[in-house]
């Protein structure tokens, strides 16, 4: 397939040669500019409407500028927004009580950034190797799946199999260790080689690999083995947690519960950035003041927008219409896989799947199908090389679930090869 030429309006090309010239050269966006969003639609500064397929990696799970979680945000940003940890507010405990019951934890740390979430998971994984179960000092190691993504700060990538993550950023952090996701029998041989692993930290489903859903069963064992070796599971929840896979929790699909549990992204709607890490009290105790914090972390903006942004989900059943909506799609695409070989493979859960191409990681294959589908009125991107993630707000209707099929269809039946 060749590159989609297109002319662009000077209002889009202005904007993108601001973004250009002005700010780092870390991402590659798909060419577009939006400016305007409602639900599961996006329009652009030309006023082009557009399927988000994307759902800002799934931090906008209950569809863009929810009003319940707007005024929300508008009613709390007049009364007050910001004390820092230094002072009480009369959010934080509200909300903490309400995350607590709604996911069964004694206690949650709340933070901002999903990665910040997982650095808090991996500080307090620590704190309890050394204070609870006896590790010597600065000998716990966490174990890591490879193919994760948690992140970019430097603990983060220090885990990472992902070269362009990880080039040219070393010293790498110590204490990480890596095994083969969806592999059980790896994981119980590094914690019978060393008594010293203190976690192991998955997704469990992981979404930027390319949405790579593991066998049956092997959560509920990886909680069985984490037990039997008194190793804590922390489940990195952030992209695949609030509803995203057709369940409260991806790990409900096989009624487990992680000793922490780290979240993010849906967490405020697609709002602000707020993020979480839960844990009962042997875990969380473990931490005293002055050992971890954050100025913005638990503020009362970011409390008012999480309750709303979890009752919504329950409210509208989010993840049930997530479940059969997935349902749907994943139909649609394995009735396209018969007829182009261009589809490898279709894979995911509810409403987080992919479609990996027929075609080598560094051909620009896939980047192309998500230009053609752009052009039609749908947003993705590629993911790894060959790969497209399709990951759409959670309020999604059956009739716009076949028209993001329809056009994907057209795309990929129209391509030229």
């Amino acid at each position: 397939m060749h590159y989609i030429e297109t002319t662009y309006s000077s209002a889009t090309q202005d904007a993108i040669d601001l973004e250009w010239r002005y700010g780092a050269h870390n991402y590659k966006p798909m060419p577009v500019v939006l400016s305007r969003g409602e639900g599961v639609h996006v329009w652009d500064v030309e006023g082009n409407q557009y399927l988000d397929f994307l759902s800002a990696y799934s931090a906008v799970s209950q569809g863009h500028c929810h009003p319940r979680i707007v005024n929300a945000m508008i009613e709390q940003a007049q009364r007050l927004t910001l004390t820092s940890r230094a002072f009480h507010s009369d959010r934080l405990g509200e909300c903490e009580k309400f995350m607590c019951e709604y996911f069964g934890y004694d206690k949650v740390l709340m933070m901002n950034s999903g990665v910040e979430g997982g650095e808090t998971a991996l500080k307090l994984t620590r704190k309890w190797a050394y204070k609870v179960k006896g590790v010597p000092a600065n000998q716990a190691v966490t174990v890591y799946a490879t193919g994760n993504f948690w992140g970019r700060t430097l603990a983060a990538i220090s885990s990472s199999t992902d070269e362009s993550s990880t080039n040219d950023y070393g010293p790498f952090l110590p204490g990480a260790a890596l095994v083969p996701y969806d592999d059980l029998n790896a994981l119980e041989d590094i914690f019978k080689k060393n008594p010293h692993v203190a976690g192991f930290m998955v997704e469990p489903i992981q979404g930027e690999a390319g949405v790579v859903v593991p066998q049956e069963g092997y959560l509920k064992g990886v909680r069985e083995l984490c037990t039997r070796y008194n190793v804590l599971f922390i489940a990195d929840e952030v992209q695949t947690g609030i509803g995203r896979t057709g369940k409260r929790l991806a790990c409900d699909w096989e009624g487990v519960k992680p000793d922490i549990l780290v979240l993010g992204k849906a967490l405020s709607g697609g709002t602000m950035p707020v993020s979480a890490a839960l844990a009962d009290d042997e875990v969380m105790m473990t931490i005293r003041p002055g050992e971890h914090g954050s100025t913005y972390g638990g503020n009362p903006l970011a409390c008012a927008v999480t309750i709303e942004a979890l009752r919504v989900v329950e409210d509208e059943k989010l993840a049930e219409n997530a479940e059969a909506m997935g349902q749907l799609f994943r139909s649609r695409m394995e009735q396209l896989q018969q007829k182009t070989s261009l589809v490898e493979l279709v894979r995911g859960k509810g409403l987080l799947n992919a479609i990996v191409i027929n075609d080598t990681e560094d051909s620009s294959t896939a980047y192309d199908l998500c230009l053609s589908m752009m052009h039609k009125g749908l947003l993705c991107k590629p993911t790894h090389g060959n790969k497209i993630r399709f990951a759409p707000p959670l309020v999604i209707n059956e009739a716009q679930v076949n028209q993001a099929c329809d056009i994907i269809e057209e795309a990929f039946l129209g391509s030229q090869f």
